[in-house]
């Protein structure tokens, strides 16, 4: 496998997991009432959003091709959150509670493609901004929860 290829795998994963949490945050968005909380999942859509662009450029850069959706995984996993929300009596603390899982799984991507030394400095710079992101995102959603708990 070439050196472009193995790059571009490894970002077309976290292509995969912004589609994801993009898909995850908006379909969150129609299971809860409140208002600051919908805002709070619309921004944190809108980054996914724009990670997946980023990611997107960088494996085109490395003449690639990029994914085009979501896994069958986060498919799954937003079914759930939907079942969950109906079922449970604070929808809005258990929809947060799947986000926050679903964040710190996002996370541990990014740690384990961030310990390849072999990254070109741009990417590696790119991963740990989006990286940074995603752990606020959690200590944010972790204030939310609390909030609605």
């Amino acid at each position: 496998m070439k050196y472009s290829e193995k790059i571009s795998n490894k970002l077309n994963e976290l292509l995969v997991k912004n589609y994801d949490a993009e898909k995850g945050y908006l379909n969150a968005i129609d299971n809860i009432d409140n208002d600051r909380l919908k805002m709070f999942f619309k921004r944190r859509a809108s980054e996914r959003s724009e990670f997946a662009k980023e990611l997107r450029t960088e494996i085109l850069r490395y003449g690639e091709l990029p994914e085009e959706s979501g896994s069958f995984k986060g498919t799954m996993h937003r079914n759930w959150m939907t079942l969950k929300s109906l079922f449970s009596s604070n929808n809005e603390e258990a929809i947060l509670e799947e986000a926050i899982r679903g964040e710190e799984a996002s996370l541990e991507e990014y740690n384990e493609i961030l310990k390849d030394k072999t990254l070109p400095p741009t990417i590696d710079s790119l991963l740990t901004k989006q990286k940074n992101a995603i752990q606020a995102a959690i200590n944010t959603e972790k204030v939310h929860e609390e909030l609605v708990s």
